[in-house]
């Protein structure tokens, strides 16, 4: 009797240590103790950081997924998850708690697909951007969510309209020529933001995020820049128009990969809207300026798509494990559309790791480039491209390379310094030396004083 005893015991504590997230929605206090219960449950391929407060004081959590966490691991792409971020949008916040778990849970099961996921990605997950948003419209109580209760932030700022305005700069260049890529900030753009946008801001520049994607609910779509229209205001509103990035082929093939993934996105008809194949351009839907989705794609090497998933911002929660049943799939894939394309490391002659050297596809008029560790990542649709690296002081070094269908093609280079080494000055010897200096007479130290100030010119 004891060992059945045991044995069932034993059942139990395995069922609870793999039971899934509760479909509930979790207040702020339930989300950190969740985060936290997964770091315990997988201490070894998790880490909880924050990377900043919100209005009111809220951490800003982050949980990430690696074999290594906390460390970047040369050629391993970063990916991130951003939930939340209108504060009654509530499902992306959800999603990413189940999806958390998810992971863990299949990592310890040694589900194949995950481990090797795990393996060879940083997965970085925010489910909540705007914790002070979602405390206002969750504490309206059941079927009493106001539309727009709780959408911004404690300072009643819309966050996704809150990222400094890239795209009239590229729009200005494309015209008149100019950067395709990395847009400088303004000199006072943290004055213009507020606290919750600054932190994700740095957390991009923490980060050489190669992949993303922004959760929002209200529509079931997927969406991908640009944004904001290049269309010219008339009687103040932004006309809708189709308004398409450089990569706008691999942008609509990542918003695809999601849309076909999830339950019924791709059927196009969701909640009185239509749209084929279940994606859209964000400006021929409508004009959005200040966006945060635009800002990856213009100010960091991350490709970001929005994901609206809902028809209700704030489902009731006996509709959450249907959704997440609906999304489950499409979120795994479109994490592993960040192994496409190519990838390798910039070296000097001496490989030594070349930061921020410019990768160029010709053809592509946007380009990326190499981060901290000498690395870059270069997301492509299969086919031939020519691509260079760039570095002040090198030549360039230009290759042909085959991108495939599967995994990344690996293209390293090696690029040559275009300058010699100067010399250094070699000075006179002194007594400081050893050996004594010649001393000038006073009136003559004078005039040479004054001829050397007249070859330099005026101060």
């Amino acid at each position: 009797m004891s060992d059945l005893l045991s044995v069932f015991l034993h059942l139990l504590l395995l069922f609870k240590l793999v039971a899934p997230v509760t479909f509930r929605h979790h207040r702020y206090d339930d989300l950190v103790r969740t985060l936290y219960k997964v770091q315990n449950e997988c201490p070894s391929i998790t880490r909880v950081y924050s990377i900043g407060r919100s209005v009111e004081g809220r951490h800003l959590y982050v949980l990430e997924f690696s074999d290594h966490p906390g460390i970047h691991e040369l050629l391993e792409p970063e990916v991130k998850y951003v939930g939340n971020m209108h504060g009654n949008e509530a499902l992306g916040r959800e999603l990413m708690l189940q999806l958390s778990e998810f992971l863990c849970e299949e990592f310890r099961n040694r589900n194949q697909r995950i481990v090797r996921l795990i393996q060879d990605t940083r997965i970085h997950i925010l489910p909540s951007m705007n914790p002070d948003g979602y405390e206002v419209a969750a504490a309206q109580g059941p079927n009493k969510h106001g539309y727009l209760v709780g959408r911004n932030n404690a300072n009643g700022v819309d966050l996704n309209r809150n990222f400094p305005d890239l795209n009239t700069y590229i729009y200005y260049n494309e015209k008149y020529g100019g950067p395709n890529h990395h847009l400088p900030l303004p000199d006072n753009w943290k004055s213009q933001v507020e606290p919750e946008t600054r932190a994700v801001i740095r957390w991009m520049h923490s980060f050489n995020f190669v992949l993303s994607a922004n959760l929002h609910g209200g529509a079931v779509v997927a969406n991908y820049p640009y944004d904001k229209s290049f269309e010219h205001r008339v009687r103040g509103v932004r006309r809708t128009a189709n308004t398409p990035t450089p990569d706008d082929k691999l942008f609509q093939k990542l918003a695809k990969v999601y849309s076909y993934a999830h339950g019924w996105m791709y059927q196009g008809w969701n909640c009185g809207d239509y749209f084929p194949d279940g994606i859209t351009n964000g400006a021929s839907w409508y004009s959005l300026s200040k966006g945060m989705q635009d800002f990856n794609y213009l100010h960091t090497n991350c490709f970001e798509i929005t994901l609206e998933l809902s028809c209700d911002k704030f489902p009731p929660q006996e509709e959450l494990q249907r959704e997440w049943l609906g999304n489950r799939e499409a979120l795994i894939q479109f994490l592993e559309q960040v192994h496409q394309g190519i990838k390798g490391m910039v070296h000097d002659e001496n490989y030594n790791n070349l930061a921020n050297a410019v990768i160029s596809v010709s053809g592509i008029n946007h380009d990326v480039t190499s981060g901290d560790h000498g690395d870059y990542f270069r997301l492509l649709l299969p086919g031939t491209y020519t691509v260079s690296a760039i570095a002040p002081g090198f030549d360039p070094e230009t290759v042909t390379v085959t991108v495939g269908p599967a995994e990344p093609t690996l293209v390293h280079f090696h690029l040559k310094r275009s300058i010699p080494q100067v010399s250094p000055v070699r000075r006179a010897p002194s007594r400081r030396h050893g050996v004594k200096a010649k001393v000038q007479p006073q009136a003559a130290r004078k005039k040479g004083m004054e001829m050397r100030q007249l070859q330099r010119g005026p101060a």
